[in-house]
C-alpha cells in the first residue's frame, strides 16, 4: 500500500506519475460508482495510472474495467489534479507525485465484478458519499462530477 508524504514542493523527490479516473454515473444521473479499495478499504472512484502506450481515453477505459468489469466510454474531461507538495511512497521505494485526470464517462456494458484492486461497489449521491471513508483527492473529483459545468477545473492542490 502506498504512503502519502507531504512537504514543501516534496514533489521534486518523485518522479510524475499521470493517473485517469472515472466519473460513472448511473441511469438516473444522480448517483456516482464508488469502488471499496482491497489495499486500503476506503472508497473511491475508479482509476490508475496510465500505461506506456495508451492515450488517456484508453487508460481511463481500462482502469474502470480492471476495477468493475464495466466497460465505459469517455464523455468529457472534468477536472486535472495535482499537488507539488505530496508524493505516493511505495513498498518497492517508488515515489510519484501524481497528475490525475478525471473524466466523465458513458456506461457501454458490462457486469460489476470484484477485482483485486476492488472488493465492493455503491452508486451514491453526493449527500451519501458525506458519510463513506474516502481519501481527500476522492472527495475533490466525487465533488467535481457533481457539479454541471463546462469547462474542466485545473487545480494545483495545495
Amino acid at each position: 500500500m502506498a504512503k502519502l508524504i507531504e512537504g514543501d514542493r516534496i514533489g521534486k523527490q518523485g518522479r510524475l506519475g499521470v493517473g485517469c479516473s472515472a466519473a460513472v454515473f448511473d441511469e438516473s444521473r444522480q448517483r456516482l460508482l464508488l469502488i471499496r479499495r482491497t489495499d486500503n478499504g476506503r472508497w473511491a472512484v475508479p482509476g490508475g495510472y496510465m500505461e506506456p502506450g495508451e492515450n488517456f481515453t484508453e487508460a481511463c477505459a481500462r482502469e474502470v474495467y480492471e476495477e468493475t468489469g464495466l466497460h465505459v466510454t469517455v464523455v468529457r474531461l472534468i477536472s486535472v489534479n495535482t499537488n507539488p507538495h505530496a508524493i505516493l511512497e511505495y513498498p518497492d521505494g517508488n515515489r510519484w507525485q501524481l497528475v490525475v485526470l478525471h473524466f466523465e464517462t458513458q456506461t457501454l456494458g458490462g457486469e460489476l465484478t470484484p477485482s483485486d484492486e476492488s472488493n465492493d461497489f455503491r452508486y451514491v449521491t453526493e449527500a451519501e458519499a458525506a458519510a463513506l471513508d474516502l481519501g481527500p483527492l476522492d472527495r475533490l473529483r466525487l465533488a467535481d462530477s457533481f457539479v454541471a459545468q463546462s469547462a474542466a477545473t485545473i487545480r494545483d492542490i495545495i
